[in-house]
């Protein structure tokens, strides 16, 4: 893999990673287009990193008052949701890391997971917002779906906030709180792939360096877009862009 080729894949997760279309499933396309081999599982969660800082700095003041009054039974309730939906996707992470590593070397599975992907936005436009506050229901529910984009090709953010919108939840909590929940499962999937990789890790550190920066910048662009889109209630526009993405990976 060269500079470049980090370069692009760090930009391609930095765009996806927040717009609802999959950047695990634009990520398995680029590696097949430009006929990179290898390194997928370690460079997936280097670039995701990227994307996990990005979301460190957007939120940074929601974080701040999170942590600054920890004595609040409304943000202790808040980090409590957020803690409970982040179990599903940990556990399903950790049980079933070995299957979910060979998903991303499996093209034509990724290309009907953004066939799926799209359905669900495309459904979301039905969702309407009753202003719900999260719950206990609400945030099992959420983790369930962000546990089911462990799969590449399906779009954590998409499933995320659409079933956030599907409990009545409005587009800008929903937003948040997909993203915030996103960061222990981020970082404890970065742990576990350190750990895995430490001694023979095979993605020289120029490379690696670029990737995950690229990501970053590019994440933090895209993220800033994406809260603003959400106010024009056009998310599921993003449902037929996955369509037809599935539609041309599976045909090529």
């Amino acid at each position: 893999m060269t500079l470049v080729e980090a370069m692009i894949l760090g930009i391609v997760q930095g765009l996806t990673e927040f717009l609802p279309i999959s950047s695990s499933g634009h990520l398995v396309l680029m590696k097949h287009l430009l006929e990179i081999q290898g390194n997928g599982n370690e460079l997936e969660v280097l670039v995701h990193i990227g994307t996990l800082a990005s979301i460190l700095v957007v939120f940074s003041n929601d974080i701040k008052v999170l942590i600054s009054d920890l004595k609040s039974k409304k943000n202790q309730s808040y980090i409590f949701f957020l803690f409970l939906a982040s179990l599903p996707a940990a556990i399903a992470g950790i049980w079933f890391k070995d299957y979910f590593e060979l998903l991303f070397n499996d093209y034509f599975i990724v290309s009907k997971a953004l066939l799926f992907t799209g359905l669900i936005l495309i459904l979301s436009f039905f969702f309407k917002s009753r202003n719900k506050k999260h719950n206990i229901i609400s945030s099992i529910l959420i983790g369930l779906f962000q546990a089911l984009a462990i799969t590449p090709g399906i779009s954590r953010s998409g499933m995320t906030i659409s079933c956030a919108l599907l409990m009545g939840i409005n587009a800008k909590d929903a937003a948040k709180f997909s993203f915030l929940m996103a960061i222990p499962v981020i970082s404890g999937a970065g742990f576990l792939t350190f750990i895995d990789s430490y001694n023979n890790f095979s993605i020289p550190i120029p490379i690696g360096f670029v990737a995950l920066i690229s990501s970053f910048l590019v994440g933090v662009l895209a993220l800033k877009w994406l809260l603003n889109w959400l106010g024009k209630g056009k998310f599921h526009i993003f449902g037929i862009y996955c369509i037809l993405l599935g539609l041309f990976m599976m045909i090529n």
